[in-house]
Order: C-alpha cells, then structure tokens, then sequence
C-alpha cells in the first residue's frame, strides 16, 4: 500500500502545484457592456483602455472605481440609442472601436474605428479627433488594428479590408477578399502612406523595437506575414507563420509577440478553439497557450503580456481575462 499511497500523494502535490501555478481571472465590463476588441496599457499602471460593442472606449482605472467611460468616436453618438448595444450588429451611428494604442509620451491614445477611421484621444478622453478617412485617395472600410512605435511615435495601423466594412465580415471572408492595407501615420509630417497592399483581412499589427519590420496578421488567409520597413529590402514580405483566424499581435518587452489565434481540434463539432501564441519576428512558435477552458470556441481577439500576466480580449464576451502563468 505504501507505494500505492506514495504514487497518489505526489500526482496529488504535482497536480495541485500545476493548477496553483495557473490561475485566470475576470475583469467585468460594466453591467450594459460587451465586446471588448483591444487594449492599450498606461505605463507603470494597471489602467487600460478598451474598446466596445456600443461604440464606447471604456478605461479601467482598478479594482474599485473599475471602468468609466472615456471616449468615442461617433460625433453623433446616443447613449440612450447606443448603450448596450451588441456585437452582433455593429451601428454606424455609435461607432465601433476596435485597434488601439497609447504613445506613453505625449499620453495619446491612438484608435481605429470601424466606420470613423484612424483618431486619436487626448489624456481628457471624449470625442475622437479623426486624424485620416482615407490614405491615396482610397477611403478605410474597415479601420482595424493600431500599433504606437515608442521611440518615434509613429503609428502603424491597418484597413482590413478596401471593399468591404465590418458588417460584410462574412461577404469578405466568403469571397477571399485581399484588399487590406498595412499604413502608417508619421508623426512629423502628420501625413498617412501606405505601406502594403493586398493584405486578405488584415487583423493585427506589431513593430519590433528598431522599426525594421511589422508583422500582420491575415485572418482571411490565415497566416503572418512579416513586412521589412527598412533595409536592402524595404516594403518586401514573406509568410513567416500559419495559424487558424490570427487576430491582433502585440510585441513583448523581450521584443517577441503575442499572437491571438486558434487551433484545430476535429473532436469537437467546433474545431476552431482559442490560444494565444507567442512567436519570434521569423514567426516561430516560442510558446501555446490553451484558452478554451475560459473562453470554449469562442474566439479571442487579443493576448497583450502586461508585466508577468496575460490579458485577453474577445468580442464576444463581457470581461477582460487576466491570465498568471
């Protein structure tokens, strides 16, 4: 018997050791709200911003005043019409931010939203101040995700799609649309280029630290590709990594990125369950994390490493996840 009670003892302490050292945790949207998209972390803080279904840009300030209302982007916006809202049936009257990033110098919170475009917020929040509608003549259908180089401020985003805006998601993906752009606003000159085209549903972008190359995630084509920005060989790309439905990326202090994505799984009648992976800029996986036990197959729209935690957003629920790992 002693053995036997030896085995059970220490797969008892290994299990209860595994399970400690993995915990997750919910931060709830107030009662009326859903659909957070992305997140943007004040420096030194645990106060972030999100973006929701109703059109409202939400900050969190702790866990005792929690969120308040911050901004928006609809000059015409309602709260009576808009609050509560859901994800199903975004409203161009309310507005839908979704991509965001918050230059910790000058405390400008950059957004893309789906029918307003690229803005931007100052630290008193309100309305968004639209900064561009369209790049080369060629309006944004579907303003989608905001990445802030630290260093030089300049912010890289991406338009999704030329043709087709958020509410003809299906219509883009049935047809295989490859009409998204990767551009970039420069800080100096106050101007939009654009950078990449042909992107199939361009979904997240990150830069690495020295600006050398941007990742962007193709959700339509489910791939990453990695676009050089300088060098001997500027504006060029390649397939650096294939997952299911990539979302947002975001970069690592340590200069990696953390990918939301999915992985298949033919058991379930749903095969396309959440994880969030982090990759290397050649887009090799360093790390898998499994979310189905939080989120099921409802899929995740960003994983952003904030100190030793994970925070995930995913517009189809109503709480920010905190995962400890």
């Amino acid at each position: 018997m002693a053995p036997i009670f030896f085995t059970f003892i220490f797969h008892f302490c290994f299990l209860s050791t595994l399970v400690s050292a993995i915990s997750f945790n919910q931060i709830q949207l107030p009662g009326n709200a859903t659909g957070p998209e992305a997140l943007a972390f004040e420096l030194g803080t645990s106060r972030f911003y999100t973006g929701i279904a109703d059109g409202r840009i939400l900050k969190y300030r702790g866990p005792i005043t929690r969120f308040v209302d911050f901004g928006f982007a609809a000059p015409n916006r309602s709260k009576s019409v808009c609050d509560g809202t859901s994800t199903s049936n975004p409203n161009p009257v309310c507005g839908r931010p979704l991509g965001m990033a918050l230059h910790h110098l000058t405390r400008r919170l950059y957004v893309c939203d789906a029918f307003f475009g690229f803005g931007v917020l100052g630290p008193e929040g309100g309305l968004v101040t639209q900064l561009s509608t369209a790049a080369e003549g060629e309006p944004y259908r579907f303003c989608n995700a905001v990445h802030v180089h630290q260093p030089t401020g300049n912010v890289y985003f991406t338009d999704a799609s030329a043709v087709y805006g958020i509410r003809e998601l299906e219509t883009a993906i049935s047809v295989q649309d490859s009409t998204g752009r990767l551009l970039k606003y420069d800080i100096k000159n106050k101007q939009v280029t654009v950078l990449f085209r042909n992107l199939s549903g361009a979904a997240g972008v990150a830069v690495d630290k020295e600006e050398k190359f941007a990742l962007v995630s193709e959700f339509i084509a489910n791939r990453t590709r990695k676009i050089w920005l300088q060098g001997h060989r500027p504006y060029r790309s390649e397939i650096v990594n294939s997952m299911p439905t990539p979302d947002n990326i975001k970069r690592t202090i340590l200069n990696n990125f953390w990918l939301a994505a999915a992985r298949v799984d033919r058991r379930m009648q749903s095969n396309l369950l959440p994880v969030g992976v982090r990759i290397n800029g050649n887009g090799s996986v360093l790390e898998t994390v499994n979310l189905e036990p939080w989120y099921g197959n409802k899929s995740v729209s960003e994983v952003q490493e904030y100190g030793s935690k994970l925070y995930i957003a995913s517009r189809l629920v109503a709480f920010i996840g905190v995962y400890n790992h």
